[in-house]
């Protein structure tokens, strides 16, 4: 369900669709909220990530209001500075400074940041948005296909810097094979399995010993 679908009442309530449309952010910045949060796999964003974002995109739309320019990466450390626990006063007041010597309203802008609650808020109330949680076999599958994509890039890395230390005289060594394994041994039942066959065959054999 898209923003377009409400009415003006109740749901102009909702924080974060007021913000969208304060910032002028349009109904394809809500679409990609939840399109991100109800991802599959590795592409899914949680709230608190999709907070950092929305605030992230508020702070970039007041810059753009104010005529100010920015440079790559520039926004993400100004949000960082404003937002970070671990950011000196001295440095958040520095980076407030520069907001509004650019004419930006920090104080406002920085009540108009939000929560992941509100964020939860506007993806299951507002927007009727729901996330399936993956089965258990789902979960076994993508962490044995994030296995395997590791392996291959490591095998590719391996192999490379290999052969490139091979033409350059810089390692003596004929024609190779590379194996990358990685087994798991599990201590209390002694037995040990590859980690694809592993995750494959439901655990190892402490059950059927017990």
């Amino acid at each position: 369900m898209t923003d377009e679908d409400r009415t003006e009442s109740g749901p102009k309530s909702n924080k974060v669709a007021r913000l969208l449309e304060k910032y002028d952010l349009g109904v394809a910045f809500g679409d990609e909220l939840e399109r991100r949060w109800t991802a599959d796999g590795e592409e899914r964003e949680s709230l608190r990530d999709l907070a950092d974002r929305f605030n992230r995109r508020l702070l970039e739309r007041a810059l753009l209001s104010a005529g100010a320019s920015t440079v790559d990466g520039e926004i993400e450390n100004l949000y960082r500075l404003l937002t970070a626990d671990d950011v000196s006063s001295g440095m958040r007041t520095e980076a407030r400074t520069r907001l509004e010597r650019d004419g930006v309203d920090v104080d406002g802008l920085e009540r108009d940041f939000v929560s992941y609650q509100a964020i939860r808020s506007y993806l299951t109330e507002y927007r009727d948005a729901e996330y399936d949680s993956p089965s258990a076999s789902d979960r076994v599958r993508s962490v044995r296909e994030t296995i395997q994509r590791l392996r291959s890039r490591l095998r590719s890395v391996t192999e490379g810097s290999l052969e490139r230390l091979q033409s350059t005289d810089r390692l003596t060594l004929g024609t190779f094979r590379l194996f990358v394994d990685v087994d798991v041994l599990c201590e209390d039942c002694g037995s040990q399995y590859g980690i694809v066959e592993l995750l494959e065959r439901g655990g190892c054999d402490c059950e059927r010993d017990g």
